[in-house]
């Protein structure tokens, strides 16, 4: 006879695994059924499933920004619609202040019901699922919907607060275009959003038939306090992790001036910590402004990652974290300002920053090399790999995605094939990485030509300011961004840019590498040895 006071040890290991299946499946129906490639070849999307109060229960091993801040978006969509929430809707949210990344991240949530026909007079929902997917464009001043110099967060696409999409199962086709169309900067193609609006329902609907299918086999009462379990489970996970930490502190220079300034304190007694973002930059006039969510995200993340066991990435794992984000720094803006390079640039930098205060990893590349390109026809986006930073027993990693960004490349044919551009190279860039007695990883170099005119844009960091090495451990090398020009002259970008493409013209980015870690001097005499 199992009891649902105390988890089961055996149980609770299944549970486990059986809530991030779930998510998992919903991954592959969203990956399938899309038409994007932002979601069908990029991977840029991620599906979790709550709680009835909201809260993250499991997630599959998708894009740690998204998952870190979707519990956010799930509360945001109880606290507003409460009681009206019925059977067969399903609900779209982009609100950078609503738990929102940043406008092309549009999270569609599905609440899960018992299934019907089951005694319940007073239905309310008794889970959630959500899938989060990042739009190729939704709007906005450039194509692709990552504008470098936004200011106000209307120029960066259409919002989605809460926005019935699915109305007790009947999609509101009619409503949605209209949504997409009626905006000073309407949705340039609103027939692909459309698609992908269906496929993360699709994605959805596989999460509640699996979770009513888990309730079918071990009832409710069950499954809700394995749900529970799980999330004290991470809990304690976490707190055996913060023990070993100590106190530190830590500032990191952005290539705009701002900087991130985090003071982490370990509180023994009970194996909590208190994450203090006082000192930050006040809130920015560029879009490099991070959603309180994305800062809370970041900051999981890196908790997570300090964790040696297998758990999911759950709301358990911010119990034991006090974070104190003052309102009006660059870190928790008001609305409307700008924040879609606070998603993509200012989180590495956060997360960056926090493992320099930790001591335990130095910097890696720090930036997403965020790549957009478009006209009417075509919006492509993509992130684009470099070096990953050393840690105190361990190389960085040439040429990865690192922290809060996990997606992929998209394949060269289907790139050439989708789009009228050439990728004339990709490359290792040698000697990037910092040395040290641990080296970081090498950047790359990407270059695309294109074959059609077209506006691109570039949204990156660590142009200017090298990602840091730990304990005597070199800098990695910065990146640049540059254009080669069809008549051979070249043109230097900043960080941010926007440039129009001509025919025959090539896009450059150099990617940064990661800092090296300790003196490179004793792997010298290591080697002598």
């Amino acid at each position: 006879m199992y009891t649902t006071t105390q988890p089961d040890p055996v149980r609770l290991e299944i549970f486990k695994n059986l809530y991030q299946f779930i998510a998992e499946q919903m991954g592959i129906v969203l990956q399938n059924t899309a038409t994007s490639v932002n979601i069908k070849e990029r991977l840029d999307f991620s599906c979790a499933i709550f709680d009835a109060s909201g809260l993250l229960v499991a997630n599959a091993p998708h894009i740690p920004v998204h998952l870190g801040s979707m519990s956010e978006s799930v509360r945001s969509l109880i606290n507003d619609k409460g009681d009206t929430i019925k059977p067969g809707n399903v609900y779209l949210s982009n609100n950078p202040y609503n738990g929102g990344t940043h406008l092309p991240d549009v999270t569609a949530i599905t609440p899960v019901f018992l299934e019907s026909g089951v005694n319940n007079p007073c239905p309310m929902p008794i889970f959630f699922v959500a899938s989060r997917g990042h739009q190729a464009d939704i709007g906005g001043i450039t194509p692709g919907s990552m504008p470098p110099h936004s200011t106000t967060v209307e120029e960066e696409g259409i919002l989605f607060d809460n926005f019935l999409l699915v109305e007790e199962g009947n999609f509101r086709e009619t409503a949605v275009r209209y949504h997409l169309s009626n905006h000073t900067y309407p949705a340039r193609n609103p027939d692909q959003n459309l698609a992908d609006f269906k496929a993360q329902i699709a994605a959805n609907e596989r999460g509640v038939q699996e979770l009513r299918k888990m309730v079918s086999q071990y009832k409710l009462d069950t499954v809700q306090a394995y749900m529970k379990f799980v999330q004290a489970n991470a809990e304690e996970s976490v707190r055996k992790a913060i023990a070993v930490l100590k106190d530190g502190s830590f500032i990191y220079k952005m290539d705009n001036g701002a900087q991130i300034q985090v003071k982490v304190t370990i509180h023994p007694e009970n194996r909590s910590a208190t994450i203090d973002f006082t000192g930050t930059s006040r809130q920015l006039n560029s879009n490099f402004n991070a959603p309180k969510a994305v800062t809370q995200a970041a900051v999981l993340y890196v908790f997570r990652t300090l964790v040696d066991d297998n758990i999911p990435l759950n709301a358990g794992c911010l119990n034991p974290l006090e974070i104190i984000i003052p309102v009006g720094c660059m870190l928790n803006p008001t609305y409307p300002a700008a924040v879609v390079a606070g998603n993509v640039e200012t989180s590495q930098t956060i997360v960056d920053a926090l493992y320099g205060a930790l001591g335990v990893m130095a910097a890696s590349q720090g930036t997403m090399n965020n790549f957009t390109f478009g006209n009417e026809r075509y919006q492509y986006y993509e992130t684009i790999c470099g070096g990953s930073g050393a840690g105190t027993n361990f190389d960085g990693t040439d040429g990865v995605h690192s922290h809060m960004t996990n997606s992929r490349l998209t394949d060269p044919e289907v790139l050439e094939t989708r789009y009228p551009v050439l990728l004339e190279s990709f490359r290792l860039r040698v000697d990037s990485g910092g040395k040290g007695q641990y080296s970081g990883g090498n950047g790359v170099v990407r270059r695309i030509r294109f074959l059609e005119p077209m506006t691109a844009n570039i949204l990156s960091g660590h142009r200017l300011v090298p990602p840091f090495g730990l304990n005597g451990g070199e800098v990695g090398k910065v990146g640049r961004n540059w254009i080669q020009r069809q008549n051979g002259s070249e043109e230097s970008l900043d960080s941010t840019g926007t440039v129009e493409m001509n025919v025959g013209d090539v896009f450059v980015i150099e990617t940064p590498g990661g800092g090296g870690f300790d003196h490179a001097e004793a792997r010298e005499a290591q080697r002598v040895i």
